[in-house]
């Protein structure tokens, strides 16, 4: 899971690592720069007076020797190499860096130019202690400046972040504002004619389109719910009108009523599918409860005519009584999904309708499902293994949308005790 930073943090964070890495790479590449052009002209003066002292010993050869001239020095014979130290006597001609431990036990750092010409043997000695003195002291003031600079970097990074980015944080003000009053206003105006005023003219534009997609839907909705409950209440007086002849068969009767239960379904499944196409929650007319036993009885009996000659039986079991604040026929079309699924995929055996005081259970012993499939099978146009017919796989999805608009928990899960599902609606 990636971490949310704000665009301003991450601003000012890359700002200082510039400013910072940048200023440590300059005071790296100076240091090394200086030290090695420092150590060459050391070097060369080094050689320079070696060299110097070498060709006066033999201009001169009873002269005490340029002492002056020397850092300190010496010029000896091949004969009387033997009187200079050890560690110089097999050196050639060149500088050295020796390292020396004196009898205290202190360590001694020195260059050494060592010239050789005609017998002549020149050495001069350079202390460079005062020197590495001098660069722990440059390396500390570096570091020092380098971790002010980035100090700098970090400084002006928010001065910065916060002029670079005024114009996009009143943007996201402005947008926070809108979600929180649910009326959206034109953004462009308040903007510069630059980049941000480009996406603030593009975020008017697709908030145009989308509202007036949204006013184009509702007005749909309205229309085709007003033009289906009219044959709809046609069908429904009709049958009723009929079932109070005195001459009907009882065949026919029983025809009349699984009309009327289906124009009742059907009505039903309108106001559900209105209630999301609005979002808006809306509590049962009237201020009446809904009681879950009542309905749960009702779809059973609608969705007895799917078992046709299967042996299978459906039954309702109450554990406890329960009602719900919310309208019947939400809770009805959700019912008709998870009982009509049960009994479409139970071959033989029996689906239970289980309600207790916080929730409703479909129990069937039907193929079951995997595990992994459980919550796969509230997308749209999913539907489970072996399913047969023409259906769009479009119920599951529908009773999630239903659940989720009234804060319920619909779930479903293979049964652990023998081949079978079960699915549940939690009432929040």
């Amino acid at each position: 899971m990636q971490s949310r930073r704000k665009l301003r943090f991450r601003l000012v964070v890359s700002f200082a690592l510039f400013g910072f890495g940048l200023s440590a790479l300059f005071a790296f590449a100076a240091l090394n720069i200086r030290s090695r052009v420092e150590d060459q002209l050391v070097n060369s003066s080094l050689i320079d007076d070696a060299k110097y002292a070498n060709q006066f010993a033999q201009a001169h050869p009873d002269a005490p020797g340029p002492g002056s001239r020397l850092i300190t020095g010496m010029t000896k014979s091949e004969r009387t190499l033997y009187k200079a130290p050890l560690t110089w006597q097999n050196l050639d001609t060149g500088v050295h860096d020796i390292n020396e431990v004196a009898d205290d036990g202190t360590q001694h750092h020195y260059k050494l130019a060592v010239y050789r010409e005609n017998g002549i043997i020149s050495f001069v000695r350079y202390d460079v202690s005062r020197e590495e003195l001098g660069k722990r002291q440059l390396v500390i003031s570096v570091i020092a400046a380098v971790f002010l600079f980035g100090l700098l970097s970090l400084v002006l990074g928010f001065w910065l972040s916060r002029k670079v980015l005024k114009p996009v944080s009143e943007l996201a003000r402005r947008l926070r504002d809108f979600r929180k009053n649910g009326k959206a206003e034109p953004l462009a105006p308040h903007f510069a004619d630059d980049e941000v005023g480009e996406l603030a003219f593009a975020l008017d534009e697709y908030s145009q389109r989308l509202t007036a997609m949204v006013e184009r839907d509702r007005e749909f909705n309205s229309d085709v719910s007003h033009e289906l409950r009219t044959p709809l209440a046609v069908i429904s007086s009709t049958t009723e009108l009929l079932q109070g002849s005195p001459d009907l068969t009882d065949k026919l009767r029983e025809r009349l009523k699984r009309i009327e239960r289906s124009s009742r379904q059907a009505t039903e499944l309108i106001e559900a599918l209105l209630l999301l196409s609005r979002a808006e929650r809306r509590g049962p007319t009237r201020g009446e409860t809904t009681d879950v036993c009542k309905v749960a009885s009702d779809v059973i009996e609608s969705q007895r005519p799917q078992m046709r000659d299967k042996p299978l039986e459906v039954e309702l079991r109450v554990k406890h009584s329960a009602s719900i604040n919310a309208p019947a026929s939400v809770l009805a079309v959700a019912l008709t999904n998870l009982i009509g699924n049960a009994i479409k995929y139970t071959l033989e055996g029996r689906v239970t309708v289980e309600v207790s005081a916080d929730r409703i259970e479909v129990i069937d012993t039907g193929p079951g499902i995997k595990p992994e499939d459980a919550e796969r099978l509230f997308q749209r146009g999913v539907r489970g293994e072996g399913a047969g017919g023409s259906g769009a796989g479009l119920g599951l999805a529908i009773v999630r949308r239903l659940c989720d608009l009234y804060g319920w928990d619909v779930s479903m899960r293979p049964r652990t005790d023998t081949n079978g599902a079960v699915a549940s609606i939690v009432f929040g």
